[in-house]
């Protein structure tokens, strides 16, 4: 099994564990931001601390790796605080494809800050997911357009944090990566989780617990899947939680998607398997070449 075959199975493990944390986070009930957001990095904080303790590995990372890690974890804060606010109020689908924009806009940060080579077809299929976006945005001036434009800003923060895994895949175990995100995410979340607080039902507490287990799955899958292969071959299979949200959204909260959001869904979709099919030609060329 190559590199880029693990890296497949890692993100479709992580686009569920994601689904199932969205679904948690919403079902929850009307519970602050942070609050939920706590509970998802605590948890995963313990889950990622259990295996470091396991491997014998450091907690937080190597001392020239700590502006990396820092710089990771800052920004993925921002981009789940972000997408929790998001998932609170719009359909939970919606709020999910808003987010999977960030492989999009992860091999623009790529190109940029790493120097990663960006094709034409890449760029053609950047621009047509962003059009397909617009579709479930609905500009207007209303409230719901606001909180798309939230969700597309987590997507972009997220799309940098994923932009930094790609130094760090070589550099750190993955479990180290997770530990010191959840870490750095607890310690400063902490003063506004207590400020915050609103008491619980034993229901919504269970629920934040398992939002928090499945975050770790995402999280570790996600982090495994960008550290064996660059995010321009695999990140086709992120949309995997399309699927999985979609069905949540519909059996679970009895949301379903209007005509405009599925087309934007489609188009979105589209683009990215655009972009997957252009890379897949070369990766077979190669292969033949070898058994040669």
């Amino acid at each position: 099994m190559n590199n880029v075959v693990k890296g497949i199975i890692a993100l479709i493990i992580s686009s569920l564990g994601f689904s199932l944390m969205s679904l948690f986070v919403k079902y929850s009930g009307d519970l602050p931001t942070v609050q939920k957001t706590f509970f998802r990095n605590f948890i995963s904080m313990l889950i990622a601390l259990a295996l470091v303790l396991y491997y014998r590995e450091s907690l937080f990372g190597k001392r020239e790796n700590q502006g990396w890690l820092l710089l990771r974890s800052g920004l993925g804060l921002i981009g789940v605080l972000l997408n929790f606010f998001t998932i609170d109020r719009m359909v939970l689908s919606d709020a999910d494809i808003l987010n999977k924009l960030s492989p999009f806009f992860t091999i623009i940060l790529c190109a940029v800050f790493l120097k990663e080579y960006i094709r034409r077809f890449q760029i053609i299929s950047i621009i047509v997911a962003l059009l397909g976006a617009i579709f479930i945005i609905k500009p207007s001036f209303s409230s719901d357009t606001y909180f798309a434009l939230i969700g597309v800003l987590g997507a972009v923060f997220a799309a940098g944090a994923y932009t930094v895994l790609r130094i760090l895949g070589s550099r750190e175990k993955f479990y180290t990566v997770v530990f010191y995100f959840s870490f750095f995410s607890t310690v400063a979340l902490l003063p506004f989780f207590i400020y915050q607080f609103e008491p619980m039902t034993m229901t919504q507490f269970w629920l934040l617990i398992l939002s928090g287990v499945f975050a770790a799955v995402g999280q570790f899958g996600l982090t495994i899947a960008y550290s064996y292969a660059p995010a321009k071959e695999i990140s086709i299979f992120f949309y995997s939680t399309i699927l999985f949200t979609a069905l949540f959204s519909i059996i679970v909260f009895n949301e379903v998607p209007d005509m405009l959001s599925i087309l934007g869904y489609v188009i979105i979709f589209a683009a990215s398997y655009y972009m997957y099919m252009k890379n897949r030609p070369k990766k077979l060329k190669v292969a033949g070449k070898k058994k040669r």
